[in-house]
């Protein structure tokens, strides 16, 4: 809590401004009674001169109160020549205020540090809780210190102290360890400390953390008390001030906007200005926000991108800056993967059939062939040839390979020159060992056979007039609103157990398409494996929506919307896009040429599990698409725009 130290009189601001300054710079300072102060209101004695301390209360009067007094005590100052002396005011001051009362002030003021303000003070507040609580006036209509104080006292009460766990204690400077905890040697700062917030970034936390200490580095989160929260927070700030080398500081809005991070982070902008280490607190970017108070200057580590990309970029900062690491085999502390195992689904002992997102190949061609020229070709024609051929083929050497028979070659490329049959090739034997009669080795088959399947696939997509969108590295299929309108249910399943579930739907002023992309392989069988897209388009009283070109803002639409929807749901799409792309068939058949396919089961494969889950579940067709999270939680419509 920031304190604005209306509540105290001057007197009681006076004894307040002794106890913090005292504590900070470790002398006591002697006390005098009310009255003209003679330019000072606590004085420790020097051998070569005095400490003098003066404590000014002057909240309302503001910066303009404290210069005009300060300005008449000059020569009280200068009459008494201390050695060092030191300005407390309850006006709140700008580093420019403070520069100006420091050349009013005068040569006993050693540096415009020693004028503390309100902020200023509330920092000591932090650092040493226990003035707080001795100044009962300050934090009486403070609801936390309030709560601290009676949960203290009835733990004394009840006589029923809780021992600090070792892994906090061992952090802990020795006076201030209790119970049967294991003390501290000595003061080290080899401690990298995570600061986060509870239970949000505990997922992230747990996967970082034993990373970490994979690789030397001594971590704590407050995790580790296996009680993350308030009930070791004060021991965790004095661990944090007492051993930490490094603070990582998790960032997103919701983490920052947490009291208990803040707090954390005032202490570890006072610990950076101690040591110094202006590189102390290292911001780990999670999400995109806002910038955060007194480190908005620091490179922060990208986790946007990817957990696995952030964490070598974290490695080489940490490697760069030489935290300390131990020399000997790490150490993972076992109490990461006990806190995980709290938050685990519990398995049932009982076989479960789960549905897969590939589709079996049933059907292929026997053989592929490769066609020869056999006179002069026009490179240019056969280029366009290939590009009009309907069908997938590949130039390979001086002909090309295909599925496509002698006839269709004949009527198809007459125009670009003669080909003829030279090589029937078994496609397994293809795909397996390649054709060395062509120079072509295993991968490079493989990969043009997948190159042939992928081509199949677009130009079966296309023909059935779904939404094409070329992601970064692939391309997807999405329902049209010929297909399917909005809001529409499409009916999937077998007879019996038939459900229904939608493809498209607004959202947030979004029309949102659900859609597929596909990608062959041949191991452990011949598959396709699908891949859930939704595309995004802005809702302007159109069936289809005015269309957004901005990859960003779809990424942003793809994480808001979709986030809340279960496996069921996805399951769900999955299912009723396959029956939009087989129709009353089982199969999905993709032309390899006019008389060959690929044929590929509309079901996709089951597995079984020899375990299950035990989780609950009771939505049925209709309530998990009325359900606010299949909707994308229509309740909070704001966008906010990165």
């Amino acid at each position: 809590m920031a304190y604005d130290f209306s509540s105290l009189s001057h007197s009681e601001f006076e004894d307040l401004a002794r106890d913090l300054i005292g504590r900070e710079i470790g002398k006591r300072f002697e006390a005098f009674p009310e009255g003209p102060d003679d330019g000072m209101d606590g004085r420790h004695a020097l051998a070569d001169g005095a400490i003098v301390l003066q404590a000014k209360h002057y909240r309302r009067a503001g910066f303009s109160g404290v210069k005009s007094k300060m300005t008449k005590e000059r020569q009280s100052i200068d009459r008494l020549a201390p050695k060092r002396y030191i300005l407390v005011t309850s006006a709140p001051l700008t580093p420019k205020n403070k520069s100006a009362l420091a050349e009013i002030i005068g040569p006993s003021l050693q540096t415009p540090g020693d004028i503390f303000g309100p902020g200023d003070l509330n920092a000591l507040l932090r650092k040493y809780p226990n003035i707080e609580k001795a100044h009962q006036k300050l934090w009486v209509q403070s609801t936390s210190v309030l709560q601290t104080v009676v949960t203290e006292a009835v733990e004394n009460a009840l006589a029923k102290p809780g021992s600090i766990p070792a892994v906090l204690a061992n952090l802990l400077p020795p006076a201030v360890i209790v119970g049967n905890a294991v003390p501290a040697e000595k003061s080290v700062r080899d401690t990298i400390f995570l600061v986060k917030s509870s239970p949000i970034d505990n997922e992230f936390t747990l996967w970082l953390a034993p990373k970490l200490e994979a690789e030397g580095y001594r971590v704590f989160a407050d995790i580790l008390t296996l009680q993350p929260g308030d009930r070791w927070r004060r021991l965790i700030n004095q661990a944090l001030q007492y051993r930490a080398a490094k603070v990582l500081l998790v960032c997103r809005d919701a983490t920052l906007d947490d009291p208990n991070v803040q707090d954390d982070l005032d202490i570890a902008l006072e610990v950076a200005k101690e040591i110094p280490d202006p590189r102390f607190i290292i911001p780990l970017r999670l999400a995109a926000g806002r910038k955060v108070k007194g480190v908005g200057d620091a490179v922060a580590v990208d986790f946007v991108r990817g957990w696995g990309e952030g964490a070598g970029l974290l490695l080489d900062a940490l490697q760069r800056q030489r935290v300390p690491r131990t020399a000997g085999p790490p150490v993972i502390d076992p109490n990461w993967e006990v806190f995980r195992r709290r938050g685990a689904i519990p398995l049932v002992d009982e076989a479960e059939r789960l549905t897969s997102n590939w589709l079996r190949a049933a059907e292929a061609p026997d053989v592929i062939r490769y066609f020869e020229s056999t006179g002069a070709i026009e490179q240019r024609l056969l280029d366009h040839t290939i590009e009009a051929f309907p069908y997938p083929c590949a130039i390979q050497g001086s002909g090309i390979l295909t599925f496509a028979d002698q006839s269709e070659i004949d009527a198809a490329f007459a125009s670009a020159g003669r080909l003829k049959l030279k090589h029937e090739i078994p496609l397994l034997e293809f795909v397996d060992n390649g054709f060395p009669a062509l120079g072509l080795e295993r991968q490079v088959a493989s990969n043009l056979i997948i190159a042939m399947i992928k081509k199949a696939w677009l130009s079966f997509c296309r023909e059935k007039g779904f939404v094409e969108y070329h992601y970064s590295n692939a391309v997807g299929f999405h329902a049209s609103a010929t297909q399917a309108s909005t809001g529409q249910r499409i009916p999937w399943g077998k007879q019996g157990d038939r459900r229904s579930s939608m493809l498209r739907n607004v959202a947030k002023g979004h029309i949102w398409q659900f859609g597929v992309t596909a990608m062959p392989y041949f191991w452990p069988f011949w598959h396709l494996k699908l891949k859930s897209r939704v595309l995004f388009s802005v809702a302007n009283n159109t069936p289809e929506g005015l269309g957004i070109d901005d990859a960003r803002k779809l990424h942003r639409l793809r994480r808001s919307i979709c986030k809340g929807w279960r496996n069921k749901q996805w399951h769900g799409r999955m299912l009723a896009f396959l029956e939009l792309l087989s129709g009353d068939s089982g199969y999905i058949r993709l032309s390899l040429s006019a008389n060959e396919a690929l044929a590929i089961e509309a079901l996709p494969i089951l597995f079984t599990s020899p375990v299950s889950t035990a989780l609950p579940d009771i939505l049925d067709a209709d309530e998990e698409e009325a359900d606010i999270s299949t909707l994308g939680r229509p309740d909070n419509d704001d966008e906010v725009e990165a």
